[in-house]
């Protein structure tokens, strides 16, 4: 028997040299050769590749989602997000069952998207049959990355599993610094928990007697066709009382405190009023940077006039701001997209008109003055509620444009994780708002080269960019289709270019990493 016992005690001893060897080999590979490893070893690769396929054929978005994504929802038909109008199946879909590994989805149970019964968990995404990266793995593949110079002298970063919330990667995760745009990740969640996903911004014109005024509710995508819709029914109603001779005037008070922010006067955000057309953009533009008129509540109401006038009804005098009378007549109203398509909006394109406009929906929800200090408050205290890490955290504006604003990577991930909650289907357009890489919004142009970044269609982030300030926060399905959030965030950066190539870079490894020790070694 003891020679036996000795040649097992060998044995055994020179399995685990093999298998010590066997990480060091699988820590030091780069990931091209970890993933074909995996690609070899895992029989669920198969459908990694069917959805790298998918995004592939599928190209870019429509309305703010992957195509890709919204045929794989659709397959779930009740409450599959193809379509963001209430009373239609109700709700959006569960994010891990959306992002995540590919293969068979577990059976929706009723209601809005919660999880199924007897799921267990957090809505029956299967974490355990998905395994998640490990802690020093994951570090093995970023720590070299996140040296890199050209990110400057602070770098800080979060990545927790989207599934359970448990942080895999920190780097002064908690400490605060300048988030630029991914501030409306907070935005985005405290507008969609004050007011809900299916929330309309409504414009109003009003009247009493011969005086008409349109009043401002908030929205700044108001367009001069809904002004001509409301114009007609203003006109229709105004002929049922024998009126066709009105005083206009324009109704601001939704709003409270400065309009100027203060960056003051700039192609990146209009003055911060309730009443708008387009944005106050003089271009005739959708979204990015463009000129703005001087004063868009007047600019406003001198469609509203025009259109009036076409109408058949006579506008007299000249335009005033006023508060609309008391028991005014409502004599028209228009009513903006739901909340979460305008939070997908804001967040594909950093839309930051929107995203003051939010800020404030969240202020009037919560009683607080809509301006930016109130707007700020409030913020705080929603995201305060959901018991979110907001200590050290700034909210000086809704948009980031603000360098005084400050948030932590653990705020970022925590954002996007609960977005990723299946019990919270509302917070659902904070992920499907995210840009795609190299497909749509901000990152459209980003993750490209001939032959493409590898996180290009794999990569959903916020972008965030000030001089000097480069962030980058958002979700990605890694090689073993786990689905991680993550925010990487850097200050004194000496170029911009370059340093949004290494966050990138960090991204896509990600992507590209299922991060965990070889099979073969234990």
């Amino acid at each position: 028997m003891a020679p036996t016992r000795a040649s097992a005690a060998r044995a055994t001893a020179r399995a685990r040299s093999a298998a010590r060897e066997a990480r060091r080999r699988w820590r030091a590979a780069a990931p091209q050769q970890r993933q074909t490893v995996r690609l070899a070893a895992v029989s669920g690769a198969l459908g990694l590749v069917v959805a790298l396929v998918a995004v592939t054929v599928a190209g870019p978005w429509d309305s703010g989602q992957r195509t890709a994504e919204r045929v794989r929802a659709a397959r779930l038909g009740h409450g599959s997000g193809t379509d963001h109008t209430p009373g239609r199946g109700g709700a959006y879909p569960m994010a891990p069952q959306v992002l995540a590994a590919a293969g068979p989805l577990p059976r929706q149970g009723t209601g809005e998207g919660g999880p199924p019964s007897g799921s267990g968990g957090r809505g029956g995404t299967r974490p355990e049959r998905v395994p998640a990266p490990t802690p020093s793995a994951l570090a093995d593949t970023l720590e070299p990355l996140i040296e890199d110079g050209s990110l400057g002298a602070v770098r800080h970063a979060s990545v927790v599993d989207a599934v359970t919330g448990r942080q895999l990667f920190a780097r002064n995760a908690k400490a605060v610094s300048a988030p630029a745009s991914t501030i409306k990740l907070a935005t985005a969640v405290a507008a969609l928990t004050a007011r809900g996903d299916t929330y309309r911004i409504a414009t109003r014109a009003v009247g009493k007697g011969d005086r008409v005024t349109l009043v401002g509710g908030g929205d700044p995508t108001l367009s001069r066709r809904d002004l001509a819709a409301m114009a007609e029914r203003t006109a229709r109603a105004l002929d049922e009382r024998g009126v066709h001779k009105v005083s206009l005037g324009y109704d601001t008070s939704r709003y409270s405190g400065t309009e100027r922010h203060v960056i003051g006067p700039n192609e990146n955000l209009a003055r911060v009023t309730p009443l708008m057309v387009d944005e106050g953009r003089a271009d005739h533009s959708h979204h990015g940077p463009a000129p703005r008129v001087a004063d868009p509540a007047l600019e406003a109401a001198e469609t509203f006039a025009e259109e009036l006038g076409e109408e058949g009804v006579t506008v007299r005098g000249t335009l005033e701001e006023r508060t609309a009378a008391k028991g005014a007549e409502k004599l028209a109203v228009h009513r903006s997209a739901t909340l979460g398509a305008l939070v997908e909006r804001m967040l594909t394109y950093s839309d930051n008109d929107l995203a003051e406009a939010l800020a404030r929906q969240t202020a009037l929800a919560q009683g607080e003055p809509a301006g930016f200090k109130g707007a700020g408050r409030a913020v705080r205290h929603t995201l305060e509620k959901l018991g979110l890490p907001v200590k050290g955290a700034r909210f000086a504006d809704g948009s980031g444009l603000d360098r005084s604003d400050r948030a932590s990577p653990a705020l970022l991930t925590r954002l996007l994780a609960l977005a990723a909650d299946p019990d919270r289907p509302r917070l659902r357009p904070v992920l499907t708002g995210l840009p795609v890489a190299g497909f749509t919004g901000t990152l459209d142009n980003r993750y490209g080269g001939e032959r493409g970044e590898p996180g290009a269609g794999l990569v959903r982030a916020k972008t965030g960019t000030l001089t000097g300030v480069n962030t980058l926060a958002g979700t990605v399905v890694d090689a073993d289709g786990r689905m991680l959030a993550f925010a990487f965030m850097t200050t004194g950066a000496p170029g911009r270019d370059a340093a949004h190539k290494s966050l990138d870079r960090l991204a896509s490894a990600l992507a590209n990493c299922g991060c965990r020790d070889s099979p073969s070694a234990g």
